[in-house]
């Protein structure tokens, strides 16, 4: 049970930290010039709570956990990228069929940074569960 514990919460702490860095200090203009009027004033909190619970849990199912099983910190790198393509992908190309001007170089640039992310936060995770358990 620990070792889950300790999964979960290394991945949710690495993402939480990548991710609002990346949002609130590197890519703030970005999003704010190109989304603008499409952006909510107030940002939801709750919904984005949800968002980073259950997507920490995901990347500890479908690639941590089973890069521990094959003893592979590459198997943690590359599906991290691969799962972090196919979620963000999903959000922005829906968004892109159904948000009236969503901005296309945004959605690419979104899906870069959900490959990234994910890569380098299931890798660290993978990381720290080997050297914590």
């Amino acid at each position: 049970m620990l070792k889950y514990l300790i999964t979960y919460f290394s991945v949710l702490i690495t993402l939480l930290a990548l991710d609002l860095t990346w949002l609130l200090a590197i890519a703030k203009n970005l999003y704010q010039s190109q989304m603008g009027s499409l952006m909510s004033p107030e940002p939801k909190l709750g919904a984005g709570l949800a968002f980073y619970l259950l997507y920490a849990l995901g990347v500890c199912i479908f690639v941590v956990g089973p890069a521990l099983s094959k003893e592979s910190w590459l198997y943690a790198l590359g599906m991290g990228a691969l799962f972090g393509f196919f979620c963000y992908m999903t959000y922005d190309l829906t968004n892109l069929a159904v948000v009236r001007d969503f901005p296309t170089q945004l959605a690419f640039i979104d899906i870069a940074w959900g490959c990234c992310v994910t890569a380098i936060t299931s890798t660290f995770a993978y990381w720290v569960v080997n050297k914590l358990t």
